[in-house]
């Protein structure tokens, strides 16, 4: 080993021999290291610091070092606390929060589009589109389409079509793309219709509304249009990326879980990953091209050990979505008893792939919203799981333990597939406000008893670490509106729940505010492999946190929750948010 002689220093020496002290290079390096880190590190005080750790739950102040790792947690007497880098800023501190099931890009897309969310009428989505093309006069050509997000036919009283855009004369002619408030259905304009063959056969796992006019393509058959979508550049999505980080920092968003990333767009993520506009933490989900395919080949297993990016899982898809009857239900619709879903990929293909990824060493993410697509989705896991650890002694949940499979969305389980889930320990990623959206119409689809025994548990998997997210950008990204409809199971937008339930839908299935603070803090640290180090204000942690204008225990009413503003976000011991307060004139 290399060592070098270091001269006594006051008298003595850190390791004595003679006249000097002989220490390796490593050890050396280490020293440094502590110094540099003691010398430039910077300690906040707050009135108060919620922790997430048991053994300091409460505090007033913590360290971070010059790599933005938190070093010390203490509590000190407000008394003694002077006026330099310990004085008690006028706030209070949170961990950061995660958003355990959005999608970065394509958020940052829908900042760039048409907001088609709350329209009521066809008239109301097609003033947006034209208020949109105004604004945007190169919009609507060939290589770069009109694009939004947020329509809803139950809305409208009616499946939308192509004539329905060509009936505005601004709009006629125009190349539009609309996704559904799920983003399970893609309608688009009479021009798209024009690229494709005169005949278009049935796809399977996905719908071609034909009736009463051609315009809407849903789940796999919605690959028939994003084939022909021009796509956007580098440059483009690197704006899109840029400003979808502003707007979660803005909420107190720290970190999220990206639910299905292409492998260019994960190459993309890499290159960027190290700049100063990448101020939101990213678990990828890796999507192949073509969906529900094995593509190992394409990508690498890639975790940078500063935690700005982990590519470490997979996404697969179970199913479609409830509100256009694409999910895939064991027994038909109660409103539509003719179909019972689409299922994306057939049971024995999903094991396949659940088996071949997972031995590739890539968590495995099925989503799932049907009952007989979550009952697949645990099927799959489970014969992965026995293949990964072919102990049979050894119980199941103890190599789930180790892989942590999710089923992203878990939205109507059967009770006997709940009853597997917790026997294996399948970790549940679920959207608080995806009940509140769906309850006016859920037991229209899904009918009383099946709704009740089945739909939206949140309360009844606690045990199972769930991941709370948002679905962004199908619902609003705002974590504390998640939080509103965990504690309340009443919608963020209106503070009502369905006639009938003056307590919230199916209120039993309720969080209280601890619980769903842990869900979007600790339940995305654990589903992402990054416990002690995410969601937590802990020595060794990422020293991420949100600073707000009172405790939230302390709020008089939960109804605050809904405009919820955050003052300061902080990643990695830098700020990237701080909220301009108004001074009235």
């Amino acid at each position: 080993m290399d060592r070098f002689w270091l001269p006594r220093v006051g008298g003595s020496s850190l390791l004595s021999y003679g006249s000097a002290a002989v220490v390796s290079i490593a050890a050396l390096l280490k020293l440094q290291e502590q110094a540099t880190n003691y010398f430039g590190s910077e300690t906040h005080c707050f009135k108060s610091v919620r922790t997430n750790w048991d053994d300091i739950p409460t505090a007033n102040c913590f360290t971070v070092s010059p790599k933005g790792i938190i070093t010390n947690v203490y509590a000190v007497d407000d008394s003694k606390i002077g006026s330099g880098s310990e004085a008690l800023s006028k706030g209070y501190a949170i961990p950061g929060l995660w958003d355990g099931h959005g999608h970065l890009l394509q958020y940052g897309e829908f900042l760039h589009s048409v907001d088609l969310f709350g329209t009521t009428s066809l008239d109301e989505a097609r003033a947006r589109v034209r208020e949109y093309a105004d604004k945007n006069p190169q919009a609507g050509s060939k290589m770069e389409w009109i694009t939004g997000v947020g329509w809803d036919q139950m809305a409208y009283g009616k499946m939308p079509m192509a004539d329905d855009l060509s009936a505005d004369e601004i709009l006629n002619g125009k190349f539009i793309a609309l996704s559904r408030v799920d983003v399970h259905c893609i309608w688009v304009s009479q021009a798209v219709l024009d690229l494709l063959p005169e005949t278009i056969p049935d796809v399977p796992g996905g719908e071609i509304v034909r009736d009463p006019g051609m315009g809407v393509f849903c789940d796999n058959a919605m690959d028939i249009i994003m084939a022909l979508w021009p796509k956007p550049s580098n440059e483009k999505k690197s704006t899109f990326i840029k400003s979808a980080m502003t707007s979660l920092n803005e909420l107190g968003i720290v970190g999220m879980h990206d639910a299905g990333v292409t492998p260019d767009n994960l190459a993309l993520y890499q290159s960027l990953a190290s700049g100063n506009d990448w101020t939101v933490r990213v678990y990828a989900m890796v999507e192949c091209f073509k969906r529900n395919t094995f593509c190992a080949d394409e990508v690498e297993r890639h975790v940078r050990a500063d935690g700005r990016l982990s590519i470490q899982s997979v996404k697969l898809f179970g199913d479609g979505a409830l509100g256009s009857w694409g999910s895939a239900m064991i027994d038909p619709y109660s409103d539509r008893p003719d179909t019972s879903g689409s299922l994306l990929v057939n049971a024995t293909e999903l094991t396949y792939l659940a088996t071949a990824w997972s031995r590739r060493g890539f968590q495995v993410n099925i989503h799932a919203i049907g009952d007989l697509a979550n009952r697949y989705a645990v099927d799959a896991m489970t014969v992965a799981l026995r293949l990964l650890c072919p102990d049979l002694t050894q119980p199941l949940s103890l190599c789930q333990a180790k892989h942590r499979f999710r089923i992203e969305h878990s939205q109507i389980i059967h009770p006997a597939d709940q009853d597997r889930i917790h026997a294996v320990g399948i970790i549940p990623s679920i959207q608080p406000t995806h009940a509140t959206s769906d309850m006016a119409y859920a037991e229209l689809r899904l009918g009383h008893e099946r709704t009740a025994a089945e739909a939206y548990r949140m309360r009844s998997l606690l045990d199972l670490n769930p991941v709370l997210g948002s679905d962004f950008p199908v619902e609003p990204a705002d974590p504390f509106q998640g939080l509103y409809a965990a504690i309340t199971r009443k919608s963020p937008h209106t503070g009502q729940a369905p006639e009938g339930f003056p307590d919230g839908w199916y209120a039993e299935e309720t969080l209280d505010l601890d619980q769903a603070v842990r869900g979007f803090t600790l339940g995305p640290a654990y589903g992402g492999f990054m416990e002690g180090r995410a969601g937590v204000i802990r020595p060794g942690a990422f020293a991420d946190w949100v600073v707000i204008d009172r405790p939230l225990e302390a709020i008089e009413s939960v109804e605050e929750l809904r405009a919820f503003k955050v003052r300061e976000t902080w990643v990695g011991g830098k700020r990237v948010f701080k909220r301009e307060l108004r001074v009235a004139p």
